[in-house]
């Protein structure tokens, strides 16, 4: 399984995970909305912790190679 994440990527579902957890722990997101917001939150955490997504292989998308410095 090749990478297919990059750093700016992994950042943004992390810093989407941490709003999700905290509008959660603070009582703000209940119900359904939590739940669907939940398995989200698990599934971004899961993908940025690995650096891979498999929503990105039929698309043939990658942002790896966006982190790589021009010359």
């Amino acid at each position: 399984m090749k990478q297919n994440m990059g750093v700016a990527d992994k950042t943004i579902r992390l810093v989407v995970v941490a709003v999700i957890a905290a509008l959660y722990f603070t009582g703000q997101l209940t119900g359904i909305a939590a739940i669907i917001l939940g398995v989200i939150a698990v599934a971004f955490l899961l993908t940025s912790l690995i650096g891979w997504c498999p929503t990105y292989v039929p698309f043939g998308i990658s942002t790896k190679n966006a982190d790589k410095p021009l010359r």
